[in-house]
């Protein structure tokens, strides 16, 4: 059996796909170290694995990110916010990051390091040492396929500068353009989808493959609300989420949805993923439409497989979840990497890219009408889920980390 440590950002849609790999880990006989940010721990030591924080400096707390850094709401989406989440979240907190799993690794000498994409420790272990003097490296896809083939745009150019005076800071070169360190500086590189949601490319590495789309979390013991037959009642079931991540301002998409769908006969649930997100709406909306139902935290796994269309701002780990169940999409994003993640669900065919982060009433509407009534796109989202059955994530990462166990 390996010794494998599991890093992540400490941002939810990070570290979910992380755990996610974790436990399986874990169930297969793997010592596994989980390290990331201190309000996962219960999760990872839940899944039986050990938990390591990272240091206080880098210890974020995603829920307080608008609290933390109040500047960023002034931030419009697109290369600006970008660059400041990468100086900020990213390589502003590598430093911190890298001496924590140095410090782990002295006691825990792993043999594997698993990350996702925004673990930007693993090509820093991948440069600053040759192969037979550090761990196996790695990395999870866990966002649209990336990597850059004509160079850093002149946009993100002082961003590369900061980039480059990071990896400088820690004692490593940066031989590549910035956005395609990651990409290049692991030695697997396995993408979270299958080839069907990616146009395709010439020019990938030959470390990079497609592993498939990770299984979704099991819901465990969840209580199903009162409201939860209505999914079986033979009404089209739509689903609109802004993820774990991007649902601070209900009002950019879950609000406008239930406006715009609330004389249509279908049922719509508002999976608003927080606590607060039912009694939120309900204050911006003092008449909650009567196809609505409002939800806080409920599990895809469960909720999926009843649902005609889904409604998202791109997240990634939503979308593919939606397309594991063969779900079509209707994608209204702009942050962060989700223009592309709508683009890749244009590209396929298995739903609608409203090409805005803040659609119009009218405009979910109609969307959501051609992905119900047009059933090219329930065609091709069935296609994707065969794809994606034919795949197994899971069992490609183990097969990995047995090869890369140390003999004692």
């Amino acid at each position: 059996m390996a010794k494998v440590i599991v890093g992540a950002t400490p941002f939810q849609g990070h570290v979910s796909p992380a755990l996610t790999v974790a436990a399986d880990l874990v169930r297969r006989g793997h010592e596994v170290v989980v390290y990331t940010g201190s309000r996962f721990a219960e999760r990872a030591t839940a899944i039986g694995a050990r938990f390591h924080a990272l240091p206080p400096d880098a210890d974020l707390d995603d829920r307080q990110l608008d609290g933390l850094f109040p500047q960023r709401a002034a931030i419009p989406p697109g290369p600006a916010q970008l660059s400041f989440d990468f100086e900020t979240f990213f390589l502003g907190q590598l430093p911190a990051q890298v001496r924590g799993l140095r410090a782990l690794l002295a006691t825990f000498p792993a043999d594997v390091v698993i990350g996702e994409l925004g673990f930007w420790s693993i090509p820093v272990l991948n440069l600053a040492a040759p192969t037979a003097a550090r761990p196996v490296l790695v990395t999870l896809g866990s966002i649209p396929l990336l990597v850059p083939s004509e160079g850093t745009p002149a946009v993100f150019a002082e961003l590369e500068r900061f980039g480059r005076a990071t990896l400088q800071s820690l004692g490593v070169p940066m031989p590549d353009d910035l956005f395609a360190v990651p990409f290049r500086r692991t030695d697997h590189y396995l993408q979270l989808t299958v080839p069907g949601f990616e146009p395709p490319r010439h020019d990938l590495p030959a470390h990079l493959r497609f592993v498939g789309t990770l299984p979704p979390s099991s819901s465990g013991d969840y209580a199903e609300p009162s409201w939860w037959p209505e999914l079986s009642a033979g009404r089209p079931v739509v689903v609109v989420t802004q993820g774990t991540v991007a649902n601070v301002d209900l009002r950019e998409l879950v609000i406008p949805t239930l406006r715009a769908l609330a004389d249509l006969d279908v049922l719509v649930v508002a999976a608003t993923a927080r606590a607060d997100g039912p009694d939120l709406v309900r204050r911006a909306l003092p008449e909650v439409p009567d196809n609505a139902r409002l939800a806080g935290f409920v599990p895809f796994d469960r909720l999926l497989p009843h649902a005609d269309v889904l409604v998202t701002n791109g997240g990634y780990g939503g979308v593919q979840t939606a397309l594991y169940y063969g779900v079509p999409l209707v994608v209204a994003g702009a942050s962060e990497d989700k223009p592309e993640v709508a683009a890749r669900v244009e590209w396929s065919g298995t739903g609608v890219n409203l090409h805005t982060g803040t659609p119009t009433a009218d405009d979910l509407r109609d969307a959501v009408r051609a992905v119900l009534h047009d059933p090219g796109y329930r065609l091709k989202a069935a296609i994707m889920s065969k794809e994606i059955g034919q795949y197994d994530p899971l069992e490609a990462i183990a097969d990995l980390v047995a090869a890369s166990s140390r003999v004692e």
